[in-house]
């Protein structure tokens, strides 16, 4: 299935993002980092999640959507609080005897050190995302973290399979450079067979498709996925559809507080406003701004 089959489709829009959902400990220091002493710095907790960012920037954008997660018992009510906070419609489950995922990030200018605990992340299944969901949605959002949590390989490819049935178009946001190496190149792109949109950084992107530089990454991403949005930090993103010269889209310098969720910010907008219309290189724009919104904010979501 490619991305342009659903435009005769209009007037679905509603967009279900399956997947991870952490508590965010995020330490932004205001000096360089000393060893076996104090440093002082700003450290906030936050809600956070690839898939949880990118369901509450939608949310927060006006958008029909759905989150499908799991959380630690002790947390749910929290999250639920925080997703719907955010114009989302959240479909927890709870995982005995597993804590919500934590993740410490050390924040060092356009850099970030992620110290991971998967947690109840690990129970989630791909049967918690329900057929009544898909019947409803325009596209089913995925990270690759669902590669090395709970659904894992198969998990992913009912996944993908149930989505298309459905008639939904699949994306996905591959989340981790390291968890790509780690689960091997090879098998994630075969894991992830049939995605229909990527929306990946460029070190991401470079993993999965062999290639180096940015506009040969792009092109490569696109004609093997039909679209593919290739970002690069502070630089111009590029869009590459499937038999088109990658086009490379400005984006705007803006003081940066941290980076985390950018690329779930920027998956939000491009969805939200692809949606609409199927225009890519609008889309982007779209993206572009609310990445732009995310990284002027401690933590990986709109703030409420």
């Amino acid at each position: 299935m490619t991305p342009g089959k659903q435009a005769a489709a209009p007037q679905r829009t509603r967009i279900v993002a399956f997947g991870d959902i952490v508590n965010d400990i995020v330490a932004v220091p205001r000096a360089a980092v000393r060893r076996d002493t104090d440093t002082m710095s700003t450290i906030r907790a936050r809600p956070g999640g690839s898939a949880a960012n990118t369901a509450a920037w939608l949310g927060s954008l006006g958008g029909q959507v759905d989150f499908v997660g799991s959380v630690g018992i002790a947390d749910l009510d929290y999250h639920v609080q925080q997703l719907r906070g955010q114009g989302v419609i959240p479909h927890l489950t709870t995982a005995p005897g597993l804590p919500t995922s934590t993740i410490v990030i050390l924040v060092e200018g356009e850099h970030r050190t992620m110290l991971t605990e998967r947690g109840a992340n690990r129970a989630l299944r791909a049967a918690d995302l329900t057929d009544e969901l898909l019947d409803q949605a325009a596209v089913l959002h995925l990270t690759g973290y669902t590669l090395v949590d709970g659904p894992r390989a198969a998990g992913m490819r009912d996944l993908i399979d149930r989505a298309h049935a459905a008639g939904a178009v699949v994306s996905l946001n591959p989340g981790s450079a390291g968890f790509i190496a780690d689960f091997g190149p090879a098998d994630f792109v075969s894991a992830i067979e049939g995605v229909d949109i990527v929306i990946a950084n460029v070190h991401e992107a470079e993993l999965l498709c062999d290639q180096t530089e940015p506009e040969r990454v792009a092109q490569a991403m696109g004609d093997r996925y039909g679209l593919a949005i290739i970002t690069q930090g502070p630089d111009n993103v590029f869009v590459a559809q499937r038999g088109s010269k990658p086009v490379s889209v400005p984006v705007p310098q803006v003081r940066s507080v941290d980076p985390t969720g950018a690329g779930d910010a920027m998956s939000a907008g491009f969805l939200h406003s692809w949606v609409a219309d199927h225009d890519a290189v609008r889309a982007a724009q779209a993206g572009i701004l609310v990445a732009a919104r995310a990284v002027m904010v401690i933590g990986g979501r709109p703030v409420i």
